[in-house]
C-alpha cells in the first residue's frame, strides 16, 4: 500500500488487527529489516492483539519522494502526517538505529499516544564523530563458511558483523540486503547531509515528563551507535528498561534472535495491556 503526501509515496505494509504497532527500520534499509525480526514475536495470542504497521522510509525500499524531502525534520513531518491519517487510537512505537531516532522524534510530537516505545540499537548522537562507541572489535565469525563466500558477498556483510556465521549471513541477505539494493544513493546523501532535527529532540522529551514504557535494547560490539552513550538518555524517561546483549552489534536483531525476542515480549507485556 502506498500513502501519498505531496509529491511522494510512502510504501507500508498492515498485517492482522488490535492495538497499532509502527516499526521504522534503519537507514537505507526497507520494512523487511524490521519484518524479519519482529514478525516471528507475534504468535499465538500475541498474533490476535497487535496490528503490525511496516514502513519504508522516505527514499527507501519502495518509497519514492523528491529531495527536498531528504532530512530528519521532513520525514518527521511525512511520519506524523501518516500516522494522523492512518493509524487509530493510541499505538506502540519501535524504531531500530536511525529509525530509532526518528521515533523520539514522533514521541516527541505525539507523546499522548504513544502507549510504548522500543528502541533497537538506536542512534542517540547524530553526529557520528562524537558518538562512544566500543573500542575492542571483538567478533565471533566462523571463518570455514566465511572461506566459502566471495570478495563481494563478504564486503557488505562484514560492515557491521559481530557473530559471522551461515544464519546471520542468510537474514542479512534476506531482510537487510534487498532494502540496501532499493535505497535511492542521491537521496540518502542528501540525507546524511540533513541527517539530524535542528530541535534537540532528547530535551524536548524530558521537558514533556514521558511516562510510557520504553525498553533500549544496545549491543556490547555496537561500534556504529555503541551503547554508553543511550545510557544517558535512560533519566528522560519514568518507566524504561536497558539492556546491553553480548555478542552482538547494529545486527544484534539477527545475531541474538532468542535474547531480542524476550526483551521484545516483555515490553509488549508492560506497554500493549
Amino acid at each position: 500500500m502506498f500513502y501519498e503526501y505531496g509529491d511522494g509515496k510512502l510504501h507500508y505494509e498492515m498485517i492482522g488487527e488490535g492495538k497499532p504497532v509502527l516499526m521504522l527500520h534503519g537507514m537505507t534499509c526497507d520494512l523487511n529489516m524490521m519484518k524479519g525480526c519482529m514478525e516471528p514475536i507475534f504468535t499465538g495470542d500475541t498474533l490476535e492483539k497487535y496490528q503490525r504497521i511496516y514502513v519504508d522510509l522516505p527514499g527507501m525500499g519502495q518509497s519514492v519522494f523528491p529531495l527536498d524531502c531528504a532530512s530528519a525534520d521532513r520525514i518527521l513531518e511525512v511520519l506524523e502526517a501518516f500516522i494522523r491519517d492512518t493509524v487509530q487510537g493510541d499505538f506502540l512505537l519501535a524504531g531500530e538505529s536511525y529509525g530509532g531516532y526518528l521515533a523520539r522524534g514522533i514521541l516527541s510530537k505525539l507523546c499522548d499516544r504513544i502507549a510504548g516505545m522500543l528502541l533497537l540499537c538506536p542512534v542517540a548522537i547524530p553526529e557520528r564523530s562524537q558518538r562512544t562507541v566500543p573500542e575492542t572489535k571483538v567478533k565471533f565469525w566462523d571463518e570455514q563458511f566465511l572461506d566459502s563466500l566471495s570478495s563481494e558477498e563478504r564486503r557488505g556483510f562484514f560492515g557491521y558483523a559481530v557473530v559471522a556465521n551461515k544464519e546471520t549471513y542468510r537474514r542479512y541477505q534476506q531482510e537487510i540486503q534487498p532494502g540496501i539494493a532499493l535505497a535511492d544513493p542521491v537521496f540518502a546523501e542528501r540525507l546524511e547531509e540533513n541527517y539530524a532535527f535542528t530541535w534537540d529532540v532528547d530535551a524536548r522529551i524530558r521537558e514533556l515528563g514521558c511516562t510510557q514504557p520504553v525498553q533500549f535494547i544496545c549491543g556490547r560490539q555496537d561500534d556504529c551507535v555503541g551503547y554508553q552513550d543511550l545510557w544517558n538518555l535512560m533519566e528522560d524517561y519514568e518507566r524504561s528498561a536497558f539492556s546491553v546483549v553480548d555478542m552482538a552489534g547494529h545486527n544484534l536483531q539477527i545475531e541474538q534472535p532468542e535474547m531480542f525476542g524476550a526483551l521484545v515480549r516483555n515490553w509488549l507485556n508492560m506497554a500493549g495491556e
